[in-house]
């Protein structure tokens, strides 16, 4: 019966009439698209007589969005689709296509996830500084543990319970080797490398891999075709991992020094995308996203403990300020360099790491982008087919015959206003809806 219900899934067409639709690039003169299973069969064209009519009463239909940066779990990903977030890509986790065969068999209403495993980093460095010991763990963590499912809690105290001797250890070239076969073998979709000497985080004199081994680690990441992004929040650390040949900058630089203009145009002439975590530039320079976490249209999503979160920041680098960062990521893209939407968001809330919450930071993201500079049109494809082609994912990103059907519908014209893309009616995820 199983299978004959899959069966039928797989059969049934469905068409989404009357929306604007946003395609992931511009606004399209088509008024409705059709799905058939878990893919867009038309866009425009003859509507099946045997279709199913959904009346999108003049909303905006888009593709689900793509947070390019974060740290995530099954609750994670489960907030993320409700607010349309429909693939989240985790930079330094467990979710690699191993990780994902066994955590994520039989679990559903979640975003999809690809993984870069377990980041490359110095013993004792980023995000070492960031995790605490096991004998750490704060009491109202503990007794939130038990209002959660089995897996969520597993994921929570993976987060806090943390044995730094655990971390796999890179302190040569032949380790940084052996490091990234070891993600390969397990499926990561990427690898990540991290050059993060500590200041911006509150921890100066966290130790760095040296200038051969992190290198290495790049040139034999893409022996393997495989993409390499890079922890960095300083215009320093930036040119240093564009010199060792990264593909893209997993942050933004969070200061602004004399030679910006030449470090833009490094970056623009090496080709390599940028996921600027606006949204965690805010937090550390002491910002809440008190703004957000008041709006109904999330804190009627968002546990009280993430709504806490939010209603909290790093607050690491408080003589940080948001210009400079505006002023950054303009540069950068005016220069013609690809901004991708992410939000470095932890996998679970946690007091010291906050303004971020899954799925609600990445519409902060676009907000902080419009606020910036961008156009919303700019925001949105950034959180749609930029990351999408930036990352290989072909499939997604766009709406187009034969793409999947990862959708989303919301009241409004986030074209005219980024806010109104918040403002969700249904969510589809490979062409079952999820929310209405």
């Amino acid at each position: 019966m199983e299978k004959v219900a899959q069966n039928a899934a797989l059969e049934q067409v469905t068409a989404i009439t009357n929306v604007r639709i946003f395609d992931g690039d511009q606004i399209i003169t088509p008024r409705y698209v059709v799905l058939k299973g878990e893919f867009i069969i038309s866009v425009g064209g003859d509507i099946p007589a045997d279709a199913t009519i959904i009346d999108g009463e003049n909303a905006t239909l888009m593709p689900g969005l793509i947070d390019a940066h974060v740290h995530t779990s099954i609750g994670g990903l489960r907030d993320a689709l409700k607010f349309g977030v429909t693939t989240e890509l985790e930079m330094n986790g467990d979710f690699t296509k191993r990780g994902r065969e066994i955590q994520l068999k039989n679990v559903n209403d979640i975003a999809d996830v690809r993984s870069a495993g377990m980041a490359i980093t110095a013993p004792g460095g980023h995000p070492d500084e960031l995790i605490p010991d096991e004998d750490e763990i704060p009491e109202f963590v503990l007794k939130e543990l038990e209002k959660l499912s089995k897996e969520d809690q597993e994921a929570m105290l993976a987060a806090y319970a943390h044995d730094h001797e655990e971390i796999p250890q890179v302190t040569t070239v032949k380790e940084a080797i052996k490091h990234v076969h070891t993600q390969v073998e397990n499926g990561a979709d990427y690898i990540k490398i991290m050059i993060e000497e500590g200041t911006v985080m509150g921890a100066p004199g966290l130790p760095v891999l040296n200038d051969e081994i992190l290198k290495t680690a790049v040139t034999e990441a893409h022996k393997f075709d495989k993409l390499v992004i890079a922890h960095v929040l300083t215009a320093r650390s930036s040119q240093e991992a564009i010199n060792f040949g990264v593909d893209g900058l997993g942050h933004l630089f969070i200061d602004r020094p004399g030679y910006t203009s030449e470090l833009v145009k490094s970056i623009a002439s090496s080709g390599a995308f940028v996921i600027p975590c606006l949204v965690l530039n805010s937090s550390i320079i002491g910002n809440t996203a008190l703004e957000l976490a008041n709006d109904p249209r999330v804190h009627s999503k968002l546990s009280p403990d993430w709504i806490d979160i939010l209603n909290s920041s790093f607050n690491t680098f408080p003589q940080g300020n948001m210009e400079d960062s505006f002023k950054n990521v303009m540069d950068l893209h005016r220069a013609g360099v690809d901004i991708l939407v992410g939000t470095d968001v932890a996998p679970v809330p946690i007091p010291n790491l906050g303004g971020l919450a899954h799925g609600a930071s990445v519409h902060h993201e676009m907000q902080l982008l419009v606020k910036a500079g961008f156009t919303p049109i700019e925001a949105l494809q950034s959180a749609t087919s930029k990351p999408a082609r930036c990352f290989g994912l072909i499939d997604r990103g766009r709406i187009s015959e034969g793409a999947r059907a990862d959708l989303i519908l919301v009241n409004g014209d986030p074209i005219t206003n980024i806010s109104d893309a918040l403002s969700i009616k249904a969510v589809w995820f490979k062409g079952v809806q999820k929310l209405n």
